[in-house]
């Protein structure tokens, strides 16, 4: 055996891997983390950056649980209590006696007061999540961080598996966790294929300075060219700030990248509803392009898949990194059950996770690509159907307060009439 002996390896120290380690360090596995790059410490002086994620409740609980909650409150971050949704009066609907005044019914609200809690999430720069988490693995028992450090070749035997990294150093374990994003090397030496859908829009991350007051809301419009939405982030320099995310044809967002920064304010306020805050300067830009990928298993022997290594998905509800949260947390339940046999690495441990997991995540993603189908198409009929969809939803308190619960990560499920519509529909 090597002079460093783990129990699990996780590959990549990402917000998803790094959290996976502190809770499996707690529960008293030995943790090897190879991470590429040490992440960078944030300022409290800089501007906003311009990853960002939208963190649930349930994610705000699993991060207080694993002790780095304070840290990042101590950081910045941008609570919001309401969520609205909306279609634009665009399209054959607007052109239609009445439409426009329909499209202004059709918006759905969900509002933290009404299950009486104090926000329905956090806006927090991924910077201050991944800091936080990094310093609390150099504070946790059990967990030993090589940086900078990659994966080079693994191999498996029945008992375990020898990694060999980039600088030559052995590493002899029971469990691999590839939580090195979509790219993940992990994946690919694993031997784990996956399904890929690349989408034909693309989107487009612009951070905004606007006048106070910050908001506490963060909203999405529908539009036939893809949506638009609004996401505050924390004050600073004692500005307000808010994150956009500007769906689009590639084309489209070729020429907004190009734009100098007053022709793409002036785009911004043509383009982005009253609701927005108007906008003072855009500093920071960029795209990613958008898809969907599935592996086709998430365990493979004694390597295991969690977060975006094991599935990406179209971003219109911003569940990704809370999708990959939920992945951790239930592998690290499963991994519970295992401590008292010693080996994290049993197949059935692994295929108990896989089959908590595969099925939540194909219906989220499922779910997406509904609703980004459903939003991207201009027939009439479908597009009156969507309107009077979501001013329905609105206007049923039930519904409405069920699946705010289940995107927030307070109920695990979505109440099975619901679950069963949006398994038909995909």
């Amino acid at each position: 055996m090597s002079e460093h002996e783990h129990d699990i390896a996780v590959i990549g120290a990402g917000m998803v891997g790094a959290a996976l380690a502190l809770a499996c360090a707690a529960g008293g596995w030995r943790v090897a983390v190879i991470e590429p790059s040490t992440p960078e410490q944030p300022s409290d002086n800089s501007e906003p950056d311009l990853r960002v994620s939208a963190l649930s409740a349930g994610s705000e609980a699993w991060l207080r649980g694993l002790g780095v909650w304070p840290a990042m409150e101590e950081m910045r971050m941008a609570p919001f209590q309401r969520l609205a949704v909306w279609e634009a009066a665009s399209g054959p609907l607007a052109s239609m006696p009445g439409g426009r005044l329909l499209a202004q019914q059709a918006r759905t609200e969900f509002n933290a007061a009404r299950l009486g809690r104090d926000h329905l999430g956090h806006i927090v720069e991924n910077r201050v999540t991944r800091w936080a988490l990094w310093e609390r693995m150099g504070q946790q028992t059990g967990i030993t961080r090589f940086c900078p450090a990659s994966l080079q070749a693994l191999k498996q035997t029945e008992d375990g598996v020898t990694l060999t990294l980039e600088d030559g150093e052995t590493l002899h374990v029971a469990l691999v966790v590839g939580a090195d994003g979509a790219s993940s090397v992990t994946r690919r030496l694993a031997g784990i294929g996956t399904s890929r859908t690349q989408y034909r829009q693309q989107a487009m991350v612009i951070n905004i300075r606007h006048a106070p007051p910050a908001q506490a809301i963060t909203w999405q419009m529908f539009t036939p060219q893809g949506p638009k939405a609004y996401l505050p982030l924390p004050e600073a320099d004692g500005s307000a700030w808010g994150s956009l995310v500007w769906y689009d044809q590639p084309e489209t967002l070729d020429e907004l990248m190009a734009m100098e920064e007053d022709r793409l304010l002036a785009a911004i306020r043509r383009t982005f509803p009253l609701e927005l805050p108007d906008p003072e300067a855009a500093p920071a830009r960029g795209r990613f392009p958008i898809a969907r990928e599935h592996a086709h298993q998430y365990a493979h022997g004694r390597v295991v898949l969690v977060g975006d290594a094991a599935h990406t998905i179209n971003p219109l509800a911003g569940q990704g990194v809370n999708l990959g949260f939920q992945d951790a947390a239930a592998l690290a339940r499963c991994l519970g059950t295992a401590s008292a046999q010693g080996d994290p690495g049993k197949a059935g441990v692994l295929a108990a996770y896989e089959a908590e997991r595969r099925p939540r995540n194909r219906l989220m993603m499922d779910a997406m690509d509904l609703f980004y189908h459903l939003f991207s198409n201009t027939t009439p009929p479908l597009h009156l159907a969507r309107t009077l969809g979501l001013g329905l939803a609105g206007r049923v308190p039930f519904a409405r307060e069920r699946v705010t619960r289940y995107a927030m990560g307070i109920d695990e499920q979505l109440p099975a009439p619901i679950e069963s519509l949006l398994k038909r529909l995909a």
